[in-house]
């Protein structure tokens, strides 16, 4: 059975990338490049996962990460970090903010769906031919 995962990544190019990775590997990604519409969807729909950007102009991943795990219908579900940021600490305060992990930009295509499938049970994980 596939996970259906949310994308949230202000840039078009990035954002395309990884939606095209997770439905080539046999997932059912959806990609928004408005986090507060993300939001929206993710509060209406039944995603598996959210992976979301950082940095992000208005409302930044920390403040949808807040968001998400204060909200009891998205809490429980995994939230991936997808970032740059790569400073000493950075990785402690994408965790603290509730995150449940974190993948580094820039993603590499080869490793990206095994990456994001660690963060769910297994039935969910993707088709990937290379495991």
């Amino acid at each position: 059975m596939p996970a259906r995962i949310l994308v949230i990544d202000d840039n078009r190019t990035n954002l395309d990338l990884m939606t095209y990775l997770l439905n080539a590997f046999g997932h059912e990604a959806t990609g928004i490049t408005d986090p507060t519409v993300a939001l929206e969807q993710a509060r209406a729909g039944t995603f598996d996962a959210i992976i979301s950007d950082i940095l992000m102009p208005e409302i930044d991943g920390f403040s949808l990460a807040r968001t998400f795990k204060a909200d009891p219908q998205l809490q429980s579900k995994p939230l991936i970090a997808v970032t740059a940021l790569a400073m000493a600490g950075d990785r402690e305060r994408v965790l603290a903010a509730g995150f449940s992990g974190y993948i580094s930009k820039p993603i590499d295509p080869q490793t990206f769906v095994s990456q994001v499938d660690s963060f769910l049970p297994e039935a969910l994980r993707g088709q990937n031919p290379d495991r």
